[in-house]
């Protein structure tokens, strides 16, 4: 039997789909970007249409890159980035797109949180935080009411990609899971849970959910002119993308552990039940029984994204050179064994409200190279910082690692050091597409299980393993990094607001360490 798998795999600025065979070889990639606006500070939107416009687009453009017919497509799955709110009215028409980097509800998620979470986290596994589905939702009825009056359905942002796809309004459970609107176990939605939020009123607009791996729908006549698929071709329910690109990377089984180094910090650790005592920021599910305690913030690759637009982006033009190219080339420049200034990449978020990112210690003698360096390591710092939140035994000594930092030799090696494990590489860059084509193989009935399907479909080509020097060298940069954030905290809080403490309880803790 031939045919082919598409996964579409839509994060915050770009949205990629790839072309996969039966064993997972990918064949073809395409990317579009999505518009981003930013309508006032911490507010990051886009529009439900430019999503779906970008979506299928890539899929048109990946079709014709590998040549391949539409009609050769076996089904279809999508993963995207998990939280937001994405609106849409009865028509289907959007009305708002609400990105995970947002931060217009951080003062209602840290009063939520007061009030409600502990409870939130029994019944849930998850905290409040600015960007969380559950809160946008309270702060959209309180903020804007009218709006609210119009909307039919809550989705997620593969969500949109589906609907778009096949009509459907729904969900699944992982990327509800993990948006702290299920009750979990059971994986239901639970009337006591929506009160915790404040949101009870709003449940005939939250979306209905399937398995990932469930078939929900069909490409519609509409879709298969915008994307090139064939008509009646079918698509799964989709992943949250952090799963998506965990299945990508190798990762499926219980107690596996992985690493997500994209704009989001993404940590991840995989059991047979929910732990005991939560300690994570979310928890989700793969498949219907394994469970997975994810630690995360938007603390990543986006912060070397941000330092190569604003100051290195017109350098490397001028050079012809790949401006992450020349990221590693000096960060290689620069001399480990130097006192180096530390980083902290909360750009977008950090570890009490108000935290900003930034350069200390700096001296008039560093270089260029000095600060790369540094940031490369302040971002695997906040790996590290989560990895302390869900695994403070150190039971896990190994983790796949995929994202950005996968992609550079130079910054995998800082990660394995500063992180103190063995981190195995996948065959294949785009692994959250690779993982929501996963979930379609076997939505299509090519495999029975996720664990069957990623032992088949996905491979690690490389571990990268800790140097004991330059991890005890880290090791001491780490501690620097803790005392310099912990001591920043009074100063990032705002006037009327006492500083956070460094550690609080599971209610007031947040997701940055």
């Amino acid at each position: 039997m031939t045919g082919y798998l598409v996964g579409v795999d839509a994060g915050n600025t770009m949205v990629k789909a790839a072309l996969f065979d039966r064993a997972g070889t990918t064949l073809a990639v395409a990317s579009r970007s999505s518009e981003t606006l930013q309508p006032a500070p911490g507010f990051v939107e886009r529009a439900p249409e430019g999503l779906w416009q970008a979506a299928s687009g890539a899929i048109r453009d990946c079709l014709h890159k590998a040549g391949v017919s539409g009609a050769e497509v076996l089904a279809v799955g999508a993963a995207g980035h998990g939280n937001g709110l994405y609106l849409l009215d009865e028509e289907g028409r959007g009305l708002i797109g609400i990105q995970s980097m947002d931060n217009r509800a951080e003062a209602l998620a840290t009063q939520i949180a007061a009030a409600n979470g502990d409870e939130i986290m029994t019944r849930a596994q998850s905290r409040p935080w600015p960007a969380m589905t559950p809160v946008l939702l309270r702060w959209m009825a309180e903020n804007k009411p009218d709006l609210m009056a119009r909307a039919h359905r809550a989705l997620l942002c593969k969500d949109v990609i589906v609907f778009g796809l096949t009509g459907r309004m729904g969900s699944d459970v992982s990327d509800l899971a993990g948006a702290g609107l299920l009750a979990l176990p059971a994986l239901q939605y639970d009337d006591a849970l929506l009160r915790l939020y404040g949101i009870e009123a709003l449940r005939p607009i939250l979306p209905e959910p399937a398995q990932s791996d469930e078939l929900v729908g069909h490409v519609t006549a509409e879709a298969a002119t915008a994307t090139g698929l064939a008509e009646g071709t079918p698509v799964v329910g989709g992943l949250f993308d952090v799963l998506a690109s965990t299945l990508g990377a190798g990762t499926s089984r219980a107690g596996e552990a992985s690493i997500v180094a994209g704009s989001w910090s993404i940590n991840q650790i995989f059991a047979t039940a929910l732990p005991e005592e939560p300690r994570a920021l979310l928890a989700s599910v793969l498949g219907r029984d394994t469970w997975v305690s994810c630690e995360c913030s938007p603390t990543s690759a986006a912060n070397l994204e941000w330092f190569v637009q604003t100051f290195l982006s017109a350098e490397a033009k001028a050079l012809g050179e790949d401006s992450f190219d020349l990221c590693n080339r000096l960060a290689a420049e620069s001399d480990p064994a130097r006192d180096l200034p530390v980083f902290h990449p909360f750009l977008y978020a950090g570890p009490v409200p108000g935290a900003r990112g930034g350069f200390n210690a700096v001296g008039a003698w560093h270089s260029r190279a000095d600060m790369v360096r540094a940031l490369y390591e302040g971002v695997a710092f906040g790996h590290r910082a989560h990895f302390e939140i869900l695994d403070p035994e150190r039971r896990f000594r190994t983790a796949t690692l995929s994202g950005g930092a996968a992609k550079s030799p130079f910054w995998a090696q800082i990660f394995a050091d500063a992180l103190g494990m063995t981190l195995h590489l996948s065959d294949c860059v785009e692994t959250g597409a690779r993982g929501a084509a996963i979930a379609a193989a076997i939505g299509a009935g090519l495999f029975d299980s996720f664990d069957e399907a990623t032992r088949t479909m996905a491979r690690h080509v490389t571990d990268v393993t800790p140097d004991p020097a330059a991890q005890a060298q880290l090791d001491t940069r780490y501690r620097r990094w803790c005392a310099y954030r912990d001591a920043l905290g009074a100063a990032w809080a705002a006037p009327q607001v006492d500083a956070c403490e460094p550690h609080k309880t599971q209610a007031e803790r947040t997701s940055h360490g």
